[in-house]
């Protein structure tokens, strides 16, 4: 068991030794610590100008860009690939513009031809009913996600948790809207983006109902695993929306801690419970505001908020 030991303890000094003579290396010329890489795979002395190294492997492009416009028209790449799109964005697109190369208008001939090969080729882009079925589920997710204002991210995971119910064959049976809109809440919890399933019912075309019951459908066969919502998570954005300060954001998730370690959160909604704290703490705070607005913001009922704030401030021995 002694030679292994010396050798990771000899392997473990030649690599300290490696590490200390490049961060201790000096000019051969002025002796200056000062080594830069200029960008282009050199090695340079920043006190004298020596070109200590010109052997790097330059990794950039072969050409110069000075500002966007230039970057734009020299670069020879397309747009990354993504999850969003049926195809992940690799085909090519014939563009709108009715323009040449130089930027001059084409003949009327061509233009018709450039509008047949245009039909032509979105025709094309789909090339069975399955595509055509992922086309119009990521469309509408795009569109969903767009209206709820939530991050590329979140569109991105519900795109991949779409296509994997695509796979297991989850869809047969059930609504093309009613499974996407699932995955978008699916993602949104995934992702710690708060959206309750009535804000989420909201912007789809499908009955709340349906979207829980496919969501649990969904969540159950692939083997999501969805954490219980956090109400603090809904604080900001409610206490935004009623233009609320800090002092309150801070109070309401102290109320939220308090009251959840006695366990009152249990099987309550996150949304009601939030909106219930945020409107205790507007009153202990001085910044009163009515159970109405706050029961609008959270998009929850009066009576909701009311049980939930009495059984709050008792918790916390407030009279």
């Amino acid at each position: 068991m002694e030679r292994p030991t010396r050798q990771r303890e000899h392997e473990g000094t030649q690599e300290q030794e490696d590490t200390d003579e490049q961060t201790s290396r000096a000019c051969p010329e002025c002796e200056s610590e000062s080594i830069t890489s200029d960008g282009s795979g050199e090695l340079v002395c920043e006190d004298c100008g020596l070109v200590i190294e010109e052997e790097n492997i330059d990794r950039g492009p072969e050409w110069r860009a000075f500002n966007h416009s230039e970057r734009q028209s020299k670069s020879r790449v397309g747009a990354p690939t993504t999850q969003t799109m049926h195809d992940k964005g690799l085909t090519t697109t014939i563009d709108w513009k009715d323009k040449d190369a130089y930027g001059r208008s084409i003949s009327s001939k061509k233009r018709s031809q450039m509008h047949r090969l245009r039909k032509w080729q979105e025709r094309i882009r789909t090339k069975d009913a399955g595509e055509r079925n992922l086309q119009f589920a990521l469309s509408e997710i795009d569109r969903m996600a767009s209206a709820l204002g939530v991050p590329r991210s979140v569109r991105e995971v519900a795109s991949v948790i779409y296509r994997r119910a695509l796979s297991e064959d989850l869809i047969r049976g059930r609504s093309i809207e009613g499974v996407a809109t699932s995955c978008l809440y699916a993602a949104c919890r995934q992702e710690g983006i708060p959206r309750s399933l009535e804000e989420v019912s909201d912007v789809s075309r499908v009955e709340q109902k349906e979207i829980g019951r496919t969501y649990r459908y969904v969540a159950q066969e692939l083997k999501l695993k969805m954490e219980p919502v956090d109400p603090k998570q809904y604080v900001p954005r409610f206490a935004s929306e009623l233009e609320l300060s800090e002092e309150v954001q801070s109070k309401a998730n102290e109320i939220i801690d308090v009251t959840a370690e006695q366990g009152l959160l249990s099987g309550k909604s996150p949304t009601g419970y939030a909106a219930a704290a945020i409107y205790a703490a507007s009153l202990l705070c001085n910044e009163k505001k009515t159970q109405r607005e706050v029961a609008d913001v959270a998009q929850v009922t009066e009576v909701t908020i009311r049980n939930r704030y009495q059984e709050q401030i008792e918790a916390m021995g407030i009279h």
